[in-house]
């Protein structure tokens, strides 16, 4: 069994509790169940967020979708000029037989146009 990396990302309504969780978790279980991950089989998740998106830590709501026991770690997205606002990204590890190809990259809503070579 190797170590995969899944890429993620979500555009977020609003700078809101209730936004930022209902989005993460959106996103959250949508890499799970796209890539038929167990939750033996993830090793740590990294998130970031946009510095316009403060008014939730995303690991609160992967807490809530079950992974109180996995390591996650939230940064601060780069402020780039220009980029796109509002926007959570994951990168999740996992023990997978997948090879690269297989991997799923899941990009939601508005996130869809930072990866279109790779969204779904």
């Amino acid at each position: 069994m190797g170590t995969r990396g899944i890429r993620g990302a979500t555009q977020i309504a609003t700078n809101t509790q209730e936004e930022i969780t209902s989005g993460v978790l959106e996103l959250v279980k949508k890499m799970l169940s796209e890539n038929s991950v167990n939750h033996e089989d993830l090793i740590s998740v990294i998130f970031t967020a946009t510095v316009d998106l403060t008014a939730q830590f995303p690991a609160v709501a992967a807490r809530e979708a079950g992974l109180g026991n996995v390591p996650l770690l939230c940064s601060v997205e780069i402020d780039v000029p220009n980029s796109l606002p509002r926007v959570v990204r994951v990168l999740m590890h996992i023990n997978s037989e997948k090879g690269l190809d297989e991997i799923k990259h899941v990009y939601l809503h508005g996130a869809v146009a930072l990866r279109r070579d790779i969204a779904q």
